[in-house]
């Protein structure tokens, strides 16, 4: 299935709605093949790639199977122009409750992620 990627608001929902389902289809449709994902835990940078992380997502058992409310929502969305976009979002696999900033570019094939960096603290 291939979705509507025309507005960089249809690939951040899109990224949201398969965080939540834990859909790698989806997420992988949002996110370009070349991203990475990063992240700093104990005085470290981590960079984990897109098709790693892909992976990890279909293991994941989903808040929506399990009944968890959504905790997503954007905070800010910056477009630098007609084809570059900065993000912020907030969203949440309890126990952990996320931050994310995403880079959003339109390329030929529409809008994606290119680069996502984020944050998190757990919650009981």
């Amino acid at each position: 299935m291939s979705y509507d990627r025309s507005t960089a608001e249809a690939v951040i929902q899109l990224y949201l709605d398969g965080l939540y389902e834990c859909d790698a289809d989806k997420l992988g449709q949002a996110f370009h093949p070349s991203a990475d994902l990063r992240w700093h835990e104990k005085g470290e940078l981590n960079v984990l790639s897109y098709a790693d992380w892909l992976e990890r997502v279909r293991q994941r058992t989903s808040p929506k199977s399990q009944g968890h409310p959504r905790h997503d929502f954007v905070v800010t969305v910056d477009r630098s122009d007609e084809t570059t976009a900065f993000v912020k979002v907030k969203c949440a696999l309890p126990p952990r409750f996320f931050t994310d900033y995403l880079v959003l570019m339109k390329l030929n094939s529409g809008w994606q992620v290119v680069s996502k960096s984020y944050r998190y603290e757990t919650h009981d």
